[in-house]
């Protein structure tokens, strides 16, 4: 792995001479006098030769000649004389005639672009500061000079990648290095003291589109935008992807400079003049950066590809998505199928053994979490044998069918029916009462007699045994289902021997559990709502089907409450262990608890007030702020003392 230490301590980091840092300092003082300048300039024969020299290029297009330092300081101007004292020092530190002479030559010839598409950017936005913007696209890369002078081994293999993948150089930097030229760049510059708004346009140079719109402000940031866009300058004149760099190009420049593409393509028309009497100012070679014209077609019938490209690859991944949608929906069917199989009795339709077995396991300890009952039917048909002998097996097949449609039509949504076995149904009745579960397997035993058999045109009277269970489990009970479907079986047999067509209960609760459970449904809001007579019983039942349970321990809710310590949970969980008494049990006995203050978190466990009370508001029963009075009123009839918000 590379280790960046190597660069900054290397001897051949790109350095400032001491007049270019002088210089820096003097421009950055409003005060400074020009024969300061020009005393400081003299100081140093190369570069004061070279501003001289520049001074009567072609580069500033004086009409005169220029023969002095003196005069040609105050022609220039501060800034411009600084601009080309850090350039002309960068130019000496780029010179090599070794193997990585073209990667020299590459970073000189990119920098200059970028320093004339700046400067020209700048005569448009920043009148009198061209300059600037012309020395902050000479330093924009200085990274890649610094990488080349500083780890030349370590760097080379980025170059070749880049070239020849035809790939971007900040990919393979930071692939070969684990950093790139624009943060190495942004370190030297940092090290030199260099002003903040030219770091940035460094940092942002090869940021993505929403980047750049959410750093950069086109009022604040008017120079660092204009590098990014030079950045984009300089790939579209040397790199193999020049239509993207247009592309960036024009999306840059009418974002912040409001630049339309005809105004950008003639903005990159007019640059070739420029960049060839920078290229004679720095003495490198322009010449091969090629023509206006060729340069705009050649990017322009690669935009067009990279688009027909992109249509194409689209037009594919939407056929794709297409096919992998169509494979979804086709596995999701099949899983259906075979959960439906796995699930499902095959004659009737209704769920199987099965799955009634693994339902009843969750029942219980819903039941038990919950302090809930729950019951089970079994339904038996009478005489089927008889049937089956006397009408054939396929007329008894149609029973079966007919039997367990007439069945499902009389449950609600919450209750599960299965095929037990042969004709044999059960059925798994949540949360019902004693009368209730009477009610219902008396009704289903009703339906089932009343319902209209026929084999052929004949009809023939179907009837079914009935028995039922009902429960309270306790906490830890092993073989509790066996139990209880026992119970429910064993009560259907009663029916059959006392004359068949008829309906036994078998109760499994204890009067304690009577008791409990009597006073867990005196305690519910419903309940208090209907006593008030607020609201009759089939509109609260309509309300309560949007009513989720309150899923977390009584514990945790009788906390929330204010009816227990945090720490008392964990005293009634380790007696939990050591007994099968309920969580509510155990924190009675302890004192943790008073019995009516059990019976009002469980009956909160159950149905929440705060959620009753929202979707009552939201069936459009009464408002919410008579909701919020109704629930208050409520509490205040508890022991329970909270805030509870209404949604």
């Amino acid at each position: 792995m590379f280790d960046a230490e190597k660069i900054w301590t290397s001897t051949q980091l790109p350095t400032l001479p001491g007049v270019a840092i002088r210089l820096l300092e003097l421009s950055k003082n409003p005060e400074t006098e020009i024969s300061e300048i020009v005393e400081l300039v003299k100081t140093d024969p190369a570069i004061c030769g070279r501003i001289l020299k520049s001074t009567n290029s072609s580069f500033f297009g004086f009409t005169s000649q220029i023969t002095s330092i003196d005069k040609a300081v105050p022609l220039l101007g501060t800034t411009v004389v600084t601009s080309l004292a850090l350039s002309f020092s960068l130019a000496s530190d780029s010179v090599n005639t070794g193997p990585l002479q073209p990667y020299y030559r590459a970073y000189w010839k990119q920098s200059i672009i970028h320093a004339v598409a700046g400067e020209t950017v700048g005569s448009k936005c920043a009148k009198g500061l061209e300059c600037e913007f012309f020395l902050a696209g000479m330093l924009m890369d200085i990274g890649r000079l610094a990488l080349l002078k500083a780890v030349p081994r370590d760097y080379f293999p980025a170059l070749m990648t880049a070239e020849s993948q035809e790939r971007e150089l900040v990919d393979t930097e930071r692939e070969f290095l684990g950093l790139d030229h624009a943060y190495v760049s942004t370190r030297l510059m940092e090290s030199w003291g260099l002003p903040d708004a030219l770091m940035k346009g460094v940092r942002l140079q090869h940021a993505d589109e929403e980047t750049l719109l959410n750093e950069l402000d086109p009022q604040k940031d008017m120079l660092a935008a204009a590098m990014v866009l030079s950045n984009a300058v300089g790939d579209y004149y040397l790199s193999s992807v020049s239509g993207l760099a247009l592309k960036r190009a024009r999306f840059l420049a009418d974002r912040f400079f409001n630049m339309d593409e005809a105004a950008v393509d003639t903005f990159l028309e007019g640059l070739n003049g420029r960049i060839e009497e920078a290229g004679d100012l720095f003495s490198v070679d322009m010449s091969d950066i090629g023509d206006p014209g060729d340069l705009m077609a050649q990017a322009n019938q690669q935009l067009f590809q990279l688009t027909m490209k992109s249509q194409l690859a689209n037009q594919q991944l939407s056929e794709e998505q297409k096919r992998i949608r169509e494979e979804k929906e086709r596995l999701e069917s099949q899983n259906l199928e075979l959960q439906k199989k796995a699930t499902r009795d095959p004659l009737t339709g209704i769920y199987n053994r099965a799955y009634f077995d693994e339902a009843v396991a969750e029942a219980i300890h819903v039941a038990c979490d919950r302090c809930l009952p729950f019951g089970v039917i079994f339904a038996d048909i009478d005489k089927f044998k008889v049937l089956n002998d006397t009408y054939g097996h396929q007329f008894g097949d149609e029973v079966l069918k007919r039997a367990a449609a007439l069945i499902a039509r009389n449950l609600r949504s919450t209750d599960i029916l299965a095929r037990y076995g042969g004709e044999e149904f059960v059925i798994l009745v949540s949360n019902p009462t004693e009368k209730g579960i009477e009610k219902l397997a008396e009704r289903i035993r009703a339906a089932l007699e009343a319902g209209e058999f026929y084999c052929g045109a004949t009809p023939v009277p179907v009837t079914a045994s009935f028995g039922a269970a009902i429960t309270l489990p306790g906490r830890i009970d092993n073989n509790y289902a066996e139990r209880v479907i026992q119970q429910a079986d064993e009560a259907m047999y009663d029916s059959k021997k006392n004359g068949r067509n008829q309906v036994h209960v078998r109760s499994m609760f204890s009067d304690e559990d009577r008791r409990l459970i009597k006073a867990i449904n005196q305690g519910k809001l419903s309940r208090w709502l209907v006593n008030k007579e607020v609201m009759d019983i089939p509109t609260i039942s309509r309300a309560l089907l949007q009513v989720a349970p309150d899923n977390r321990p009584i514990g945790e809710i009788a906390v929330e409450l204010g009816l227990m310590l945090p720490e008392h949970i964990d005293t009634v969980l380790e007696k939990q262990e050591q007994s099968k008494k309920r969580f509510g049990e155990i924190a009675v006995e302890l004192g943790y608890l008073k019995p009516e203050q059990l019976v009002q978190v469980i009956a909160w466990q159950v149905e929440p007030p705060d959620r009753l009370i929202s979707a009552i508001s939201k069936c459009g029963y009464f408002p919410v702020e008579r909701g919020r009075l109704l629930l208050g009123e409520y509490l205040e009839t508890t022991s329970v003392k909270t805030t509870c918000k209404i949604v």
